[in-house]
């Protein structure tokens, strides 16, 4: 299956600007919204899936720039197991619950950025997480499996994220149990009303009278979890990989937020790395360079064997198909470059420095023995 272009979804050049790309949402979703399409519901939430997911990532700098250069794979990590996670999107009552419902934030802002009115509100996503961990160049050669241990706060089960035992609380009088307020505005000659949440039970509609004992009336607990990170092949410095609900609990009923684990590359004591090729520094000797030879140099793989030709001069490099680095959107694979260094000996034997002069006499090279082998002792 080809893979999908995401300006081709919104229908934009690779240059647009963002406002370009937000008045192509704004039109393809009202177009594709199932709501608007009763009679093909099916197609429209396709369609609609694909522009929202090409509408978030095209929108952000960082995920925009790192799709221009490895396609979907290098932003899939971002978003949940296997792509999107669109079981949000099975249940949903208008418009505004529907963009509520996806990862751009709070249901407010995006439905204010692109359609202008305000959407009601529900009860806050938790705070996301940021995890700075290290690996090595063996890790993003083969793919590894990390276990982490992150510290966060979980809901309560003692009050089950209320605050308070039940019965503890009352229904809170500024919002009358609603959890929002409306408010009635005018602009010129158009009225409108905006809804917020409750500023004195947070959104919750209810005011606690007894904290919980094991929370104190926050309605979360901190606790530290073991968490499998997979690394996948091809991965580079600051690429960020995103798991669903493993950051900090909502303080008022909503989902948890995220967990950003952030790869840092190690440096390595074999290997330069150049995107997805190695380069290495392989020693010989001068009559390895002149006679030719074979060496094993190491690779990501284990060992490989490099032929040296006679003749070979210092600084040339070998090239090994296919020894490098995978690529991160799983096609084909980097090279693994050796260059040789070859050494000249700082010390020589009588029998050594001998047999060097007659190579000298052989090789026509008048005068050469005065001005360098006798400055050897």
């Amino acid at each position: 299956m080809a893979e999908k272009d995401y300006y081709d979804v919104l229908g934009v050049s690779r240059t647009a600007s963002k406002d370009d790309i937000k008045k192509a949402y704004r039109r393809l979703a009202m177009k594709y919204h199932p709501d608007m399409n009763k009679d093909n519901t099916k197609v429209a939430e396709e369609k609609f899936k694909d522009i929202s997911e090409a509408y978030e990532v095209l929108m952000d700098d960082e995920k925009r720039a790192r799709y221009d250069q490895f396609g979907v794979e290098g932003v899939q990590s971002t978003f949940r197991t296997g792509g999107f996670d669109w079981s949000d999107f099975t249940h949903f009552q208008d418009i505004s619950d529907l963009f509520g419902s996806m990862g751009f934030g709070s249901r407010g802002s995006i439905f204010d950025d692109l359609f202008g009115r305000p959407a009601q509100r529900g009860p806050a996503e938790g705070r996301s997480l940021r995890y700075d961990i290290e690996v090595s160049l063996k890790d993003v050669a083969k793919g590894a499996e990390k276990d982490i241990r992150v510290p966060h706060t979980v809901q309560c089960k003692t009050c089950n994220g209320v605050g308070a035992k039940p019965g503890d609380f009352r229904t809170c009088p500024t919002c009358k149990g609603a959890g929002q307020v409306q408010r009635a505005q005018r602009r010129g000659s158009t009225s409108f009303v905006t809804i917020t949440g409750c500023p004195t039970c947070g959104g919750r509609g209810k005011e606690i009278t007894r904290p919980c004992p094991t929370c104190g009336g926050a309605g979360v607990t901190q606790t530290v979890s073991t968490i499998k990170v997979s690394i996948p092949k091809g991965a580079d410095e600051g690429m960020r990989l995103r798991i669903r609900g493993a950051g900090e609990a909502s303080p008022d009923g909503g989902p948890p937020g995220d967990l950003f684990v952030v790869l840092h590359m190690q440096d390595d004591p074999t290997f330069h790395r150049e995107g997805n090729d190695l380069y290495i520094d392989a020693r010989i000797s001068i009559t390895q360079a002149a006679l030719g030879d074979e060496i094993r140099v190491p690779t990501p793989e284990g060992d490989a064997i490099v032929k040296i030709p006679p003749g070979t001069q210092n600084g040339t490099l070998f090239r090994l198909k296919g020894k490098g680095l995978p690529n991160l959107r799983g096609h084909g694979q980097g090279d693994q470059f050796v260059r040789v260094i070859v050494e000249i000996p700082t010390k020589l034997t009588s029998a050594q420095r001998e047999l060097l002069k007659k190579f000298a006499d052989l090789s026509g090279e008048k005068g050469f023995k005065k001005s360098f082998f006798d400055g050897y002792g």
